[in-house]
């Protein structure tokens, strides 16, 4: 005789172990790329902002962390990648996935990505600061040290306007 509940058990024995299983949870900075030897990246975590209000997009971008952070950069760019498909005009994302270009040394993409984000990123003088960085660092691992000042000094100017408006800058004191 075929006992009927045996497959009500092991569904059941399977439920509880999916229960165990670990969930990714948000993390509030990116972590830091590992430069290779003679390079001059600096990659700067992002602030405390809230990237998208689609969680969807916010998972793709936690495992993408958790896949940068565990040196597996090219699954990291494939989950950016598809949170892209599904906001394609989210500036932080664009930034995010410039910032892994960097570490992967694929400069030219990492500067047109930087620039897509600040296509998109409106009156975000921060991300725009950290975009005019990933640039300049791209431009020194591409030896060319004028293009490379220029887009520091334009992420410094953009530093200083954002801290300015903030209220947190000289600006507000003199």
């Amino acid at each position: 005789m075929i006992n009927r509940f045996s497959p009500f058990f092991v569904y059941a024995w399977l439920l509880v172990l999916a229960g165990c299983a670990s969930v990714p949870t948000q993390q509030t900075s990116v972590p830091e790329a590992v430069p290779q030897p003679g390079e001059a990246i600096v990659i700067e975590p992002a602030p405390n902002t809230v990237m998208s209000g689609n969680p969807a997009v916010v998972a793709l971008l936690d495992r993408s962390r958790i896949d940068t952070a565990a040196g597996q950069r090219e699954a990291a760019g494939a989950s950016l990648e598809r949170a892209l498909r599904i906001e394609p005009r989210n500036a932080w994302l664009w930034n995010e996935l410039a910032q892994l270009r960097l570490t992967q040394g694929q400069y030219m993409q990492a500067i047109t990505l930087a620039q897509k984000s600040n296509s998109f990123a409106g009156r975000e003088r921060r991300l725009q600061a950290m975009n005019w960085k990933v640039i300049g660092n791209a431009r020194v691992a591409q030896g060319n040290s004028a293009g490379a000042e220029q887009a520091f000094k334009r992420a410094a100017d953009l530093d200083q306007a954002a801290e300015s408006e903030s209220g947190h800058g000289i600006g507000l004191f003199q």
